[in-house]
C-alpha cells in the first residue's frame, strides 16, 4: 500500500513536531514509529511464522517491527510497555502451529537481566517494505535539506 505524498508529509511534519517537544532517545523512537505506522496496512489477525526472525526493530517500549523475510515485515503493537524491549539483544515470538496471532501470542525479551515477562501482541499490521524504504529515504533527504538550510542561515 503506497501512502499518498500529502499524508506522508503530514506524518513527517507531525514527527518533526514531536522533535520540538521530546528529547533523548524517545524522539528517534517516535519518528521511527510514525514512519512504520504510516507504511503499515490494515490490522490482520495473524501471520505465518517461518521458525525464525529475519530481523526486528524496537519502536519504543510498546511496538516493534518483526521481519520474517527480508522484504516481509509486521508492525506489532503491544499491550502496554514491554520491559527492556528497547535495549534487548534478542527476542523470541510465541506462535501457534507456525502462526503468530494478535491477542494470543507474545514477544519475549531474551536478556539475562530481564525478568522474562511476556509482552502480549495487541495488533499486527503488515508493513509495505518498499514504501517504508522510500519514506525513510525521503525523511533523510528532508532532514539533510533542513540542516543545510540551518547551516546556511546560521553562517550569515
Amino acid at each position: 500500500m503506497r501512502i499518498p505524498v500529502p499524508t506522508l508529509l503530514l506524518t513527517i511534519a507531525m514527527s518533526l513536531g514531536l522533535a520540538a517537544c521530546a528529547n533523548g532517545p524517545n524522539l528517534r523512537d517516535a519518528q521511527r514509529l510514525a514512519l512504520y505506522q504510516a507504511n503499515a496496512g490494515a490490522p490482520v489477525e495473524s501471520f505465518h511464522y517461518f521458525g525464525r526472525i529475519n530481523g526486528w526493530t524496537p519502536l519504543g517500549d510498546s511496538a516493534l517491527a518483526v521481519w520474517t523475510r527480508p522484504n516481509q515485515g509486521y508492525l506489532l503493537d503491544l499491550l502496554g510497555s514491554c520491559q527492556d524491549l528497547e535495549f534487548a539483544r534478542a527476542i523470541s515470538v510465541s506462535n501457534q502451529f507456525g502462526r503468530v496471532h494478535a491477542r494470543f501470542d507474545s514477544v519475549d525479551v531474551l536478556d539475562r537481566d530481564s525478568f522474562g515477562i511476556p509482552c502480549r501482541i495487541a495488533q499486527i499490521r503488515p508493513i509495505d517494505a518498499a514504501a517504508l524504504k522510500q519514506a525513510e529515504r525521503e525523511m533523510r533527504e528532508s532532514v539533510e535539506m533542513a540542516e543545510r538550510a540551518q547551516d546556511a542561515g546560521g553562517g550569515t
